[in-house]
């Protein structure tokens, strides 16, 4: 019998990507999913559908007990807790929500691992994120953060994020358990959802290519981010539980960009020359062929506090894990457009 491993957040992008790369190593796969959604819900369906090779445990991060009986039932190798509410914005509009599951959620799960009696034989990954460093205390413009950088969310999602990093290091601490955090830089694909900012703009500019809309609205284009892909990112969580000691460690690209640049190469995949023109709110994105304006600043998008640049350093993971990734920024941009016209079309 293969290893077992138990996935929360099986569909979100990194989830999908994590269960086809475990299944293809030869796991049983299995994935917590929420208990309110039966078998005619169409989120269950669609995991059915897309990822027949998972098996799916009804539960919840909220329900402490449901996930005590989960880790009891499959008795897991590995456990990847990745589920989350994810979206930075939304954070702002229910920090309790996302305290609750973003935060506490993480505690559930690492105490029900020890309620099950599996401290000491389950490995598990805690998915971290960048946002926990905020853009402030900028330490190393040189390099980018790495493992022992300060932390400063500007966000209730990295407060809740940095909860449960820190949850994570104690139990590790405290009853010795092989809990690892990979703190996780910017990482996108053709699974992200387009309420994120990357597939958003991929989206509108094929629906923009193929005339099904006239224009793209964004917040802040001068944001700098450190974007990789998703695929290569989950190689990364599997590579960090398959060492003899937990750690944690920076997953990311080294470079940043600008949502302006993303927006930039992402029109000019589809044959469009942006031309900005105006400044502030004011400025717009214009076809340089046809002078139509297909892209404008909406100022409802401005977060309360924001995050002005995030560049990681992944040094660690690239020489203790051996961890390298594939895509490269324009290769990201390229595939995110691509999928998207093959699926507006």
């Amino acid at each position: 019998m293969g290893k077992k491993a138990l996935i929360t957040g099986v569909t979100g992008q990194d989830g999908g990507h994590l269960a086809k790369l475990l299944h293809e190593k030869g796991y049983d796969v299995y994935a917590v999913i929420r208990g309110q959604m039966e078998a005619s819900h169409p989120r269950y369906q669609e995991v059915k559908e897309k990822m027949p090779y998972v098996n799916l445990v009804m539960a919840d991060l909220l329900d402490l007990s449901a996930l005590t009986r989960a880790m009891q039932q499959i008795q897991p190798d590995e456990v990847y807790n990745l589920a989350a509410i994810s979206h930075v914005g939304y954070s702002f509009r229910d920090p309790v929500l996302v305290a609750d599951v973003t935060g506490k959620g993480v505690l559930n799960m690492l105490e029900a691992i020890r309620l099950a009696g599996l401290e000491k034989t389950a490995r598990f990954y805690q998915a971290s994120t960048s946002e926990m460093f905020g853009g402030l205390d900028y330490n190393r413009p040189d390099k980018g953060y790495d493992e022992d950088a300060a932390f400063h969310p500007r966000s209730p999602y990295g407060v809740a994020k940095l909860y449960g990093h820190w949850i994570t290091k104690n139990y590790r601490e405290s009853y010795d358990m092989h809990a690892s955090c990979g703190i996780l830089f910017n990482h996108e694909g053709e699974r992200r959802g387009p309420e994120f900012v990357t597939r958003k703009i991929s989206k509108a500019v094929a629906r923009i290519k193929l005339g099904k809309q006239d224009k793209l609205e964004l917040g802040n284009l001068d944001s700098k981010r450190d974007w990789g892909y998703a695929g290569d990112y989950v190689e990364g969580m599997w590579r960090m539980l398959q060492q003899d000691q937990p750690g944690d460690y920076v997953l990311a690209t080294g470079e940043t960009h600008t949502i302006r640049e993303f927006c930039e190469i992402a029109f000019k995949e589809v044959g469009i020359d942006l031309e900005w023109q105006g400044s502030d709110v004011d400025e717009i994105g214009v076809d340089k062929a046809t002078g139509k304006t297909v892209l404008s600043i909406n100022p409802e998008f401005f977060r309360p506090a924001e995050v002005d640049i995030l560049l990681g350093d992944p040094t660690k993971a690239e020489t203790v894990l051996g961890w390298e990734r594939q895509v490269d920024f324009p290769g990201l941009v390229k595939l995110m457009v691509e999928h998207d016209l093959n699926l507006e079309a």
